[in-house]
């Protein structure tokens, strides 16, 4: 499983458009093939700050999702509401029965 963490700082003037536009991405990306999980978090400790976390099946899942139209579509408005650039973290992970 691969797990993607995308820390997104957002334009103060900017967060209202910012969220549209990750309500069609989020929408668009839960339906691909392979996606487990793709959700938004807001930072309480941090004003403007956004966590996008992802659950992938696999490496492919991730490399068709990022060559997707609503993906492109999304990081290509994203300089327009974006205030720095996004920080990617990613990890191979596996699901663990507590």
């Amino acid at each position: 499983m691969i797990i993607i963490h995308a820390h997104l700082q957002v334009k103060m003037d900017q967060e209202q458009t910012f969220l549209e536009e990750a309500k069609t991405l989020l929408a668009a990306t839960r339906a691909e093939k392979g996606n487990i999980s793709y959700d938004l978090m807001k930072s309480t400790d941090q004003d403007y700050h956004y966590t996008m976390i992802e659950l992938w099946e696999d490496v492919e899942a991730t490399k068709v999702h990022n060559t997707s139209e609503h993906f492109t579509a999304f990081i290509q408005k994203a300089p327009s509401f974006m205030a720095a650039p996004m920080d990617l973290k990613v990890f191979d992970g596996e699901l663990v029965q507590a």
